[in-house]
């Protein structure tokens, strides 16, 4: 199956956006340059399947299996383990996103994941950890409390970006 989903990214396949992702740092060393539109697409066509997903997220250096791995694991098979794994494992902002977009936030203990994510030293992790929260905020999980602002307020003081901007934009949301 994993073979299969390949073929589609291929046959999507963007050299000028691949070049871009390269040309901006983007770590993986397989870029299809795949709009998300597409992985989307291309993930839309296959049954959810947690074996199938931590297969596709195990290829790390494969940007679009890495896209796609968040879209095709049923959040009710996910654990707080390998949730943390996943987090903790992010290679760029733009996994980062997919992830806590296409899957951490839907998961029932996602305030809890932030709570252990938000201690980390690691800075993808940080950005995970933080673009959590603002997913949580934006959908009503998470109380904007005084406490919170104050904790984001304290954020902002050191952060770079990109967590800057989530940062802000979780501000701003108070």
């Amino acid at each position: 199956m994993i073979q299969s989903i390949r073929k589609e990214f291929f046959a999507y396949r963007n050299g000028i956006v691949a070049e871009q992702l390269r040309a901006a740092g983007d770590p993986h060393e397989v870029i299809m340059g795949c709009q998300l539109a597409d992985v989307i697409a291309i993930a839309a066509r296959y049954e959810k399947s947690a074996m199938l997903a931590q297969e596709l997220w195990n290829d790390a250096k494969h940007r679009e299996c890495r896209m796609a791995a968040p879209m095709l694991y049923p959040g009710e098979q996910m654990t707080m383990d390998t949730a943390l794994q996943w987090a903790q494992s992010v290679e760029s902002v733009e996994i980062a996103d997919v992830l806590c977009h296409r899957l951490l936030r839907h998961l029932d203990y996602a305030p809890q994941l932030w709570k252990k994510l938000q201690h980390s030293n690691a800075p993808l992790v940080q950005y995970t950890a933080w673009r959590l929260l603002l997913n949580l905020v934006l959908m009503n999980r998470i109380e904007k409390t005084p406490r919170l602002l104050t904790l984001v307020e304290q954020q902002l003081l050191t952060a770079t970006p990109p967590l800057l901007a989530v940062l802000q934009s979780l501000h701003e949301e108070f």
